[in-house]
């Protein structure tokens, strides 16, 4: 019978250490690029925490957030309790709820569509075309929308071409959430679809091949390879999404908003800005520590469901 080496108990931590150290040594230069962004993190994400303790305050500027004067859970019921504070987080949360469904099927399908595009030149210029948008702020695309959405725009004016009823998007209120959702889809979904391009792009081919010997088409190779394929990502960037889920995007409401549209449009982003403007740093404080205790929630939640339904994890 051949020996075999057995290695002692106590020998295992002294060639485990070792191993960490011959890791690290291969590794230093990818952890010294990493510094700057842990830097970073802890400045400017984790030194500033105490001060949430200002949601639990009257904070005073001149007292400090030692010395201002501690009010519990006040400014909590402030909050719930302003007029129209209950319609502003069901407006968030609907405009939020329909850009994560739209803003996840609408990358995906675009990515699949591109996809089956053979010539690289029209795929490039689609490509480039659909990503631009993503690269203008809110506040020139929000000038471009007011131009083109208004009365005398141009949509309005090839409606009345047609024979239709001109429409104010901007300024009727069924029509305002459809408008904030088209207008970030059109803005976002092509750079949205990179990630998703290059999952398809990772694909194993001969998956396809496979397929097509065993007479599958386009369609079923779709929907039995490709999306099967795609979906550890599409969980990835869902449960990722779901942290923002009381942020509808502060910049792109605050530019299209207006009096006529506040009881579909208004946001809790804007509603703090238009309301605590004048130094009440603990309601603001409390809406944004409220803001984050919803997001931290939602976001273990549906990284417990994506472990649970597709096996997904982090560690």
């Amino acid at each position: 019978m051949k020996n075999t080496a057995i290695i002692s108990p106590s020998k295992a931590p002294a060639r485990l250490n070792v191993k960490k150290k011959q890791h690290f040594r291969k590794t230093w230069r990818l952890h010294l690029m990493l510094l700057p962004a842990v830097l970073a993190a802890l400045v400017f994400k984790y030194a500033p925490m105490p001060g949430i303790m200002m949601a639990f305050e009257n904070f005073k500027p001149w007292l400090g957030i030692t010395g201002s004067e501690w009010v519990g859970w006040d400014n909590f019921r402030l909050i719930f309790t302003m007029h129209g504070s209950v319609q502003v987080i069901w407006n968030t949360l609907i405009i939020s709820v329909l850009k994560i469904i739209f803003g996840l099927a609408v990358p995906v399908t675009f990515a699949l569509l591109l996809n089956e595009i053979r010539h690289m030149g029209l795929k490039r210029s689609i490509q480039t075309f659909v990503y631009l948008p993503h690269f203008m702020s809110w506040v020139i695309l929000g000038g471009i929308l007011l131009d083109v959405l208004s009365l005398e725009g141009i949509v309005n004016r090839l409606f009345t071409a047609l024979h239709l009823e001109p429409v104010m998007f901007l300024g009727d209120a069924s029509w305002f959430r459809t408008t904030v959702i088209v207008s970030d889809l059109w803005k976002e979904f092509g750079f949205s679809a990179i990630v998703f391009l290059a999952a398809l792009s990772g694909i194993n081919p001969e998956l396809y091949e496979a397929s097509e010997i065993d007479g599958a088409g386009r369609w079923k190779q779709t929907v039995y390879i490709t999306l099967p394929s795609l979906l550890p990502i599409m969980v990835v960037v869902f449960t990722l999404s779901l942290g923002n889920m009381l942020n509808a995007n502060f910049d792109q409401i605050y530019n299209l908003i207006n009096p006529l549209v506040l009881e579909k449009g208004d946001i809790i982003d804007t509603f703090v800005f238009r309301n605590f403007q004048d130094g009440q740093y603990s309601l603001a404080a409390a809406v944004g520590l409220f803001k984050s205790a919803v997001g931290f929630v939602l976001i273990s939640a549906g990284y417990y469901c994506a472990y649970k339904w597709t096996n997904y994890r982090v560690f």
